[in-house]
Order: C-alpha cells, then sequence, then structure tokens
C-alpha cells in the first residue's frame, strides 16, 4: 500500500502460499492464516483510502509446473479462502476470478482454453478473460 496516488488496488493472492512447492513445515500456512494476511492488506488499503477489490483464487489442480504441488488439502484451502473472499466483507467488491476460468465440469481445473497447459498458469486467453472479468465501472 506504498504507492503514492493509488486509489484502487486488485488483490489475487496465495496460490504460491498453498502450494508451498519446496515443501518446507516453516512454510505451511492455513487458510486461516492466509485469511488473516488478507484482512490485514484490506485494513491497510482502508486507512489509506485505497478501494480495494478481492479477487478469487484460480484452480490448479493436476499442476505440471511442479508436480505434486496440488493436493486435496491445499485444495481445501483454496476453497476456504475464496469463500471467505467472496463472504468475509473486508473487500469493496469481489472480482471472481475462479468462476470465471474454472471448468464447470472439474471446478478444481481451469478451463483448457485458459490454460497455458501447465494447469497453474493462464494462457493469453485465460488472462485475458481474466480481464475482462473486471468490471471496469468498479473504477468510476
Amino acid at each position: 500500500m506504498a504507492a503514492p496516488g493509488a486509489t484502487h488496488a486488485i488483490i489475487c493472492l496465495g496460490i504460491d502460499d498453498i502450494r508451498n512447492r519446496m515443501g518446507r513445515a516453516d512454510e505451511n500456512v492455513t487458510a486461516e492464516q492466509m485469511i488473516a494476511g488478507l484482512k490485514q492488506l484490506a485494513l491497510r488499503a482502508k486507512t489509506r483510502d485505497v478501494t480495494f477489490y478481492g479477487g478469487t483464487l484460480p484452480p490448479f489442480e493436476n499442476e505440471t509446473f511442479f508436480p505434486g504441488a496440488w493436493t486435496p488439502e491445499g485444495e481445501a484451502k483454496r476453497q476456504a479462502v475464496n469463500t471467505w473472499i467472496r463472504t468475509g466483507g473486508a473487500f469493496d467488491a469481489v472480482i471472481d476470478f475462479e468462476a470465471g476460468v474454472r471448468d464447470p465440469d472439474r471446478p478444481t481445473r481451469m478451463l483448457p482454453i485458459y490454460d497455458c497447459g501447465d494447469h497453474l498458469h493462464r494462457s493469453d486467453v485465460g488472462y485475458n478473460r481474466m480481464g475482462d472479468i473486471i468490471d471496469l465501472s468498479l473504477f468510476d
């Protein structure tokens, strides 16, 4: 929140925390810890009169960027964090990136058109989709 002149911000943060690809015990986080961090960021934004939007975390089942980083336990964390983002009331609005890129038949995965091929990162079409999900009237 140290960007002079910023009036609005979107946060979509946490997949790497869930993945903990190195498997380091000191880097394991709970959904509650992630939520506490997001609450802190939202509070800091409000104290600086920054309009703050929460972005839900996109799915990443079976990622190949670092095989084994997706787990059912991690998925449960992602779901818990997304539920809180949608219902916790900490943000001025929610941008539901997950709903916009997930596969409706396999909601723990992205639709193939939005997947760059590693099941973690979006393709150019996927990142364009994420941009299209943002309601620009939020910035009026």
